[in-house]
């Protein structure tokens, strides 16, 4: 009965401090002075109940993600992870000091990796990655505003065009719905596939993160990227002419 106690208590404590946001298994960790696979064998468990939501390398409160998003977080997890780690490459690049980094799973890992960047500027539209990214020794974060969409929780529309076509970056990393050596990005409104030419256009070179399951998708609207742009999937980057 204590074991059981105290393992509700650290679970009580984990639902006080995931309503204050995302947490990260490392830092649930080391608040509640316990082991990394302690709390993540805590998190699975309370996810299977519907207490908690899992995120990549953590958790959030359950309602706080929109439940298609926090799927997509967790499908193709080992590509995606190694698609982020091979951003990190174009990220490393000393002449780099403004960076889009578009809404979604495999961006919201990258934010991870660059947390403790204070010598980036970042502009997103995606949620999540504002909210990683959002704390006093990260690099500055500028959110695009613009309606948000309920299943990537990433802006388009009016406002977000507006401030999109007034910025101009280094380097654009961008998620997509499909990806076309031909056509470009693929997504599944106008509206989105618009937020991706804009940014195209204004970033000096554009990299796509996609893993190779969205090659050539079927989908509503496609957005062209200029010359040079590299796709990187789970078996490395690759330059597009």
């Amino acid at each position: 009965m204590a074991i059981r106690t105290r393992t509700q208590k650290r679970r009580d404590d984990i639902q006080s401090l995931l309503a204050t946001g995302s947490w990260t298994i490392g830092r649930l960790a080391t608040e509640l002075n316990t082991s990394e696979s302690t709390i993540r064998r805590d998190l699975r468990e309370m996810s299977v109940t519907g207490e908690v939501i899992r995120t990549i390398g953590g958790a959030t409160a359950a309602g706080y993600i929109e439940p298609p998003l926090g799927q997509r977080m967790e499908a193709n997890a080992e590509a995606k992870d190694t698609i982020a780690t091979a951003a990190m490459d174009y990220l490393g690049d000393q002449s780099v000091r403004t960076v889009f980094l578009d809404a979604g799973s495999t961006t919201v890992r990258v934010a991870q990796r660059i947390r403790e960047r204070q010598d980036l500027t970042v502009y997103t539209r995606g949620l999540e990655v504002a909210q990683t990214l959002a704390h006093p020794t990260g690099p500055e974060v500028i959110m695009v505003g613009g309606r948000v969409s309920a299943k990537s929780h990433g802006t388009t529309g009016a406002f977000s065009d507006h401030a999109l076509s007034r910025i101009h970056v280094d380097l654009a990393l961008l998620g997509a719905d499909a990806v076309d050596t031909t056509r470009g990005l693929g997504e599944p409104t106008l509206d989105e596939a618009r937020t991706k030419e804009l940014i195209s256009d204004h970033a000096r070179m554009v990299v796509v993160l996609a893993d190779s399951s969205k090659a050539a998708r079927q989908v509503a609207a496609w957005a062209p990227l200029p010359n040079g742009w590299v796709w990187i999937d789970e078996h490395g980057p690759h330059t597009q002419r």
